[in-house]
């Protein structure tokens, strides 16, 4: 009776849920109410939207009995929905309603754009992690840890758009919801602290298994994954020791993120012990 319901069906519905809480956000900044009812309206869309998601990621996961982190399309699938998990914690700890509006607009693009690239989905691994669940765990933590830096980069553009706004003295529009920036540069802080410390557990989780079978991984894959590792690292001890703050600690933040979407491709690419199957629904 249920057999319309299936990973894809539900993921679209995420999907679309999230891009409605966008449209419902930016009704509610040009009729200036985005801190009364609409606010809540968005705050339902993103819950029921993320429920549907990781119903369909719940799904597919029951596919090959682990974590559904098997093709391209399941990591950008997976980056979303940890982006809008860490909202909900993020946005309640500090009261930032706008970060809504940026998080519904970045993880909605994100899924109908990995739903629309169909090749990116026509193949995903069987027994990915040789059912190992310690390689799962770092392999989840390291997509997760890419959720987090996605949300920094999301509080990096906040920065920035509350500095310019300030500098030409502009506060109406969306620039009247915008946190200050003490507590953006607060979250920012947070935020890169808490990407490199899972980054840091999941590379030392799998270097733990990486030195008993050194081929197991590619060298591409092993040199980005350190690279994003240490550049990030990099940019958090420049930030706690004062020497990269404010707009240009943002503008890397921001810059940081996307080269880190683009290492997905080489990491994406190291597949050893698994069997690649067809996978069209």
């Amino acid at each position: 009776m249920l057999s319309f319901i299936t990973d894809r069906s539900l993921l679209w519905v995420g999907a679309l849920l999230y891009l409605a809480g966008f449209v419902t956000g930016l009704i509610g900044l040009t009729r200036r109410q985005f801190p009364g009812r609409l606010r809540k309206t968005l705050n339902t869309l993103l819950v029921i939207g993320w429920l549907c998601q990781w119903g369909g990621l719940y799904l597919r996961g029951m596919d090959v009995k682990g974590c559904p982190l098997g093709n391209t399309f399941e990591i950008v699938q997976f980056v979303a929905w940890s982006a809008m998990l860490l909202y909900f914690f993020v946005g309640t700890a500090f009261r930032v309603s706008l970060l809504g509006l940026f998080t519904a607009g970045y993880a909605g693009s994100l899924a109908v754009l990995s739903l629309l690239i169909k090749h990116w989905d026509l193949v995903r691994g069987q027994k990915l992690f040789g059912e190992n669940p310690w390689i799962e765990a770092h392999a989840a933590i390291a997509v997760f840890s890419y959720g987090v830096f996605g949300l920094l980069a999301l509080t990096s553009i906040m920065h920035l758009l509350q500095t310019w706004s300030l500098k030409h003295k502009k506060l109406d529009g969306i620039f009247w919801f915008l946190p200050s920036i003490v507590q953006l540069d607060q979250i920012n802080f947070r935020l890169i602290l808490l990407g490199v410390l899972l980054l840091t557990v999941s590379l030392g989780v799998g270097a733990s298994w990486w030195v008993r079978d050194t081929n197991s991984v590619h060298l591409p894959k092993l040199i980005v994954t350190v690279g994003v590792w240490f550049c990030y690292l990099v940019v958090l001890l420049l930030r706690w020791r004062g020497r990269l703050v404010s707009v240009r600690f943002a503008w890397v933040c921001l810059i940081m993120f996307w080269l880190a979407l683009l290492s997905l491709g080489p990491v994406n690419s190291n597949r050893h012990g698994y069997r690649p199957v067809t996978y069209l629904r």
